[in-house]
């Protein structure tokens, strides 16, 4: 698609994306398909999933492109990356390119953070005209910025005093309130099973729960037996979430869980595919998807951002993180890292990450699970 931003201005969204987005070959597309067939639609109270598998809402990555290419590639659906309730009051010119929907998307939250009900409510209130599937609570943040001014994992230290504030929100709506947390502060404050049984009294439709506790942030491991057991009890949905890297982890902790539905995060970072390939019992322990396949993704995740952002800068930022992201487990994957992160343009970029992908003869990636993965976390 040659049309410019400001041409397309001019075209209903509708009609614009369904002539400029470019689709995946017929290997690809064949590929996905096949694995799709694998999918089945899970209820989480009035929102059905088109899959049990889910991505989380991660911060600087889940934007409208990423959610759509997601989507394509199997998600069950989306939530947005964590948006702040001040920033929409405020009517924050970014803030609120952020709550815009991609016309193609399906399935999708908006995910808010905030302390104060009345604020949190009345963005809510505004995010429902933006026509999201539901709204989600972040309740499981724990970087320093949004805890301390009460927001995220902070929420949950004093759960009598989510009552009114769960209250407040879901009285505005007129589509489901959902919430995603952890297991609680810390050590001492592990308290997701209370949380639960709040939230429920409340109307809200579906928790999350990350095995971690705020005190952990991403290192040590997620408590898988913990969500298990909160599950038991649970009387809402649960997705559980952590450390579900490799389609192989996912697959087992499918085959067992108890959980309506697990949600991914990092793993989809490395392996876009993740959401087909945990369906199925890959015995080889090999991916059916290549070098090649790869490169299609990030070429349509270019068509689709270029389409979608009006600043270059933002591009380029959002996809060169993404490039670097979907390039590890590949030979020469740390040389080519270097260069994609000296890259002033998007044709630069286009160029090299064409080069680079093509150079591999569509080959498998090889990715040592075991060591450590962005900890400083996104979600």
């Amino acid at each position: 698609c040659n049309l410019s931003l400001k041409e397309s201005n001019t075209w209903p969204p509708e009609i614009f994306f369904s002539i400029c987005v470019e689709m995946y070959s017929e290997t690809l597309t064949q590929k996905i398909n096949k694995f799709k067939e694998y999918r089945r639609d899970v209820p989480f109270g009035q929102i059905t999933a088109t899959s049990p598998l889910i991505l989380a809402p991660m911060a600087g990555i889940c934007t409208a492109p990423f959610r759509l290419i997601m989507q394509e590639l199997g998600s069950g659906f989306t939530v947005s990356e964590l948006i702040s309730c001040h920033g929409i009051n405020y009517k924050n010119d970014r803030t609120m390119k952020m709550l815009k929907l991609h016309p193609d998307e399906k399935n999708v939250g908006i995910q808010l953070f905030g302390e104060i009900p009345s604020e949190m409510a009345k963005a809510a209130k505004t995010v429902q005209d933006y026509n999201p599937d539901f709204v989600d609570i972040n309740m499981g943040c724990p970087v320093r910025k949004v805890v301390s001014k009460g927001g995220g994992s902070a929420l949950m230290k004093s759960p009598k005093d989510l009552v009114p504030y769960l209250k407040e929100i879901k009285n505005i709506l007129q589509i489901p309130l959902t919430i995603k947390i952890r297991m609680g502060w810390d050590a001492d404050g592990i308290n997701a099973d209370e949380i639960i049984k709040i939230a429920h009294g409340e109307g809200i439709e579906f928790v999350a729960v990350h095995g971690r506790t705020r005190a952990q942030q991403y290192n040590g491991t997620a408590n898988w037996d913990y969500i298990e057991k909160i599950k038991e009890e649970s009387p809402l949905p649960l997705i559980g979430n952590g450390d579900l890297h490799s389609p192989m982890q996912v697959y087992n902790r499918l085959a067992k869980t108890k959980c309506d539905g697990l949600m991914i995060a990092r793993g989809a970072l490395r392996n876009p595919f993740i959401f087909l390939e945990g369906l199925v019992e890959t015995k080889s322990g090999r991916s059916e998807f290549t070098s090649s396949d790869y490169l299609e993704v990030i070429n349509r995740l270019f068509s689709v951002s270029e389409n979608w952002f009006d600043r270059e800068r933002t591009i380029l930022v959002q996809m060169r993180k993404l490039i670097v992201w979907f390039a590890a487990g590949f030979p020469s994957a740390a040389s080519f890292r270097g260069l994609v992160f000296k890259t002033k343009t998007i044709d630069e970029l286009k160029e090299i990450t064409n080069e680079y992908f093509l150079s591999l003869e569509g080959r498998h990636k090889r990715i040592k699970f075991d060591e450590a993965f962005m900890t400083s976390g996104h979600g």
